[in-house]
């Protein structure tokens, strides 16, 4: 009896095909669940059960979005390069406190526990200081982001540098490598799932802290536009840009997560080729 070395495995890209139908099967109770609690909404609202100045109806928010859209764009431009120079500058400190972390322990053992320190200082509570440190311009706002983001990133990079592997450290300086080439060609790659994971939390606070500054001051902004219609108590104003800053942070997350999926596409295949 002969033996067939020639077996046909199932295509990878099959099963991925197959993975792909599963999530998406996991994730349709979701939006039907979304579906109907926006129906209910509408529902309990059309019929007068809460008055609207109180809970405004879904198509309410979208009316309110789409007339005010144009004013909204130029309040959300000025969020937007708030959230991204704050996250920028904290990205760049990050990269250097974590590298110097790692190579002083003492300076990671006195640094820690301020990191930590400010993580418990609520952000309400900080940001009028900053804007009665720093006035009512941009820069209370980038800092409040900065402060919000600095921590998960530093975090998330100075554990995935001391996760490389010991034994290839000290292979690599075996064979002459200096610190550079051991963080470009270890210690960096090593760190981008920490890495990444520090950044996904960042870019879910990021947009809400510049909003949480603007609402203690300034001119422009999702923030100081959400004081000012609560004041006239346009309340549908009010959850239209509530709804624009949360869909603006899953926004953030989402490209976030793609320029993940990108950045480690070695590591997807690498899996595809032990499967």
């Amino acid at each position: 009896m002969e033996r067939s070395d020639n077996i046909n495995p199932m295509p990878s890209g099959n099963l991925y095909h197959n993975l792909n139908k599963i999530r998406h099967s996991r994730e349709a109770p979701r939006f039907l669940f979304l579906l109907l609690l926006l129906v209910l909404w509408q529902t309990v609202s059309g019929l007068g059960l809460v008055p609207p100045y109180m809970l405004p109806s879904p198509l309410r928010i979208v009316r309110a979005l789409a007339r005010e859209f144009p004013l909204l764009a130029r309040h959300t431009g000025v969020t937007l390069l708030e959230t991204a120079a704050g996250l920028s500058l904290s990205l760049a400190a990050s990269f250097v406190l974590a590298i110097l972390m790692d190579n002083a322990a003492f300076l990671r053992k006195q640094l820690m526990p301020v990191l930590l320190f400010t993580q418990t200082v609520p952000t309400i509570a900080v940001a009028p200081l900053l804007v009665l440190w720093l006035g009512y311009g941009a820069s209370p706002k980038i800092a409040l982001v900065f402060i919000t983001c600095f921590f998960p990133l530093t975090v998330g990079l100075l554990g995935g540098f001391q996760s490389a592997d010991e034994d290839a450290v000290q292979l690599l300086k075996s064979m002459g490598a200096d610190k550079g080439q051991i963080y470009r060609y270890l210690k960096l790659p090593s760190s981008l799932p920490g890495f990444f994971s520090g950044l996904r939390i960042a870019g879910s606070y990021a947009v809400i802290a510049a909003v949480v500054a603007e609402w203690l001051g300034g001119n422009s902004g999702l923030g100081v536009y959400m004081i000012r219609v609560r004041k006239s108590y346009s309340f549908d104003k009010m959850f239209a840009v509530i709804l624009l800053t949360a869909t603006l942070s899953l926004l953030l997350i989402r490209a976030i997560e793609a320029l993940e999926k990108r950045t480690l596409r070695w590591k997807t295949t690498g899996l595809r080729d032990n499967k």
